[in-house]
């Protein structure tokens, strides 16, 4: 499931590609067609994320020009199986040059609008959506389809509000209160692995950052949140903030420090890899690097050679150190690197 900062970059792409244009929406599949037809020809006015949740919010033309308040929210949560697929001529290309999210030409993923000819500038217009394509964003530069969500629906405005209203607050925004979070942790017994889970009480994050949070505090994941002082919580939240922004602008989840990248350089992959934006790359942190328990069960830590542990814990595998995360109220001994600043 895509964690918070993946939609965050969502948001930031439909906001350069799309914001201000009239739109056409439709629905190849056919389940989002009565909204689609609802929506069509309106002009997006905002793309908002919430954890993991993304709010378009449309107007009509006439409306839209006068206070550009959105009258109607496409809502999308894209649960385990969701994905955006862009493409687009040469200015559409440049939306999110950093490379995420990623753009298809056909059936080559690429940056649109970067052949050689003219013919290419506009071949992203005959692109056939594919059958499971629950929603086609259509503007005067590129197209976004939608596949495989778990919600998209029309919401009035009082209906995207409630659900911002259950969910806790998000370290990718402006408005994130951390004494909500800590004062949530602390008052329940349920254990910290198990609330960083919860989106009522963080919203955005999910297994990577979950466990990776964990042993950069070196906090057994099984501590009721009771048995937790205020220093360490909010410690979880000043941490998170940096490593979920450095998500939000690379497009990669990196959680080790440099010194500790290279000691024992390798993952356990489970069902499928973790890929990663850019994995490609050589400039960038390889995904063998980047984690320091996720998906490691059975290799030795980085820190102190002890093999990382799993188990399921509400459906859900965390990873950690049995030896190394056994703090309950202190912090880690290292200092957090310049490389997240």
């Amino acid at each position: 499931m895509p964690e918070g900062h993946t939609i965050h970059r969502l948001a930031s792409a439909f906001e350069d590609g799309f914001r201000g244009a009239r739109l056409a929406l439709s629905s190849p599949q056919g389940r989002f067609a009565a909204g689609a037809a609802r929506l069509t020809g309106q002009i997006l006015v905002s793309a908002e994320a919430v954890g993991k949740h993304l709010f378009l919010g449309f107007a009509p033309e006439e409306r839209a020009l006068d206070d550009g308040a959105a009258e109607s929210f496409v809502h999308v949560h894209l649960g385990l199986y969701g994905s955006w697929t862009f493409a687009g001529d040469q200015e559409f290309s440049r939306v999110h040059a950093i490379g995420a999210p990623r753009r298809r030409l056909g059936e080559q993923e690429s940056t649109p609008g970067t052949g050689a000819g003219p013919a290419d500038q506009h071949s992203w217009r005959h692109l056939a959506p594919g059958e499971n394509v629950r929603l086609r964003v259509v503007g005067p530069h590129g197209l976004a389809d939608l596949t495989g969500p778990t919600a998209c629906a029309v919401l009035e405005p009082a209906e995207r509000q409630a659900i911002i209203d259950r969910l806790g607050p998000d370290p990718l925004r402006a408005d994130a209160d951390p004494r909500v979070f800590v004062e949530r942790v602390r008052r329940s017994r349920t254990v910290i692995g198990t609330q960083l889970m919860n989106q009522a009480v963080v919203a955005g994050i999910g297994n990577i950052y979950r466990a990776e949070l964990l042993f950069r505090a070196r906090l057994d994941p099984f501590v009721p949140g009771t048995e937790l002082t205020a220093g360490i919580v909010r410690g979880l939240w000043d941490d998170l903030v940096p490593l979920i922004g450095y998500g939000a602008r690379t497009g990669r989840i990196v959680t080790t420090e440099p010194e500790h990248r290279d000691i024992h350089p390798i993952i356990r992959e489970r069902s499928r890899g973790t890929r990663q934006n850019g994995d490609d790359d050589p400039d960038v942190v390889p995904r063998e690097k980047s984690f320091y328990v996720y998906h490691r069960q059975g290799l030795p830590c980085r820190l102190c050679d002890t093999p990382v542990r799993d188990a399921t814990v509400a459906g859900r595998a965390v990873y950690w150190c049995p030896r190394c995360q056994t703090a309950r109220k202190r912090r880690a001994s290292w200092d957090r690197g310049a490389w997240l600043d």
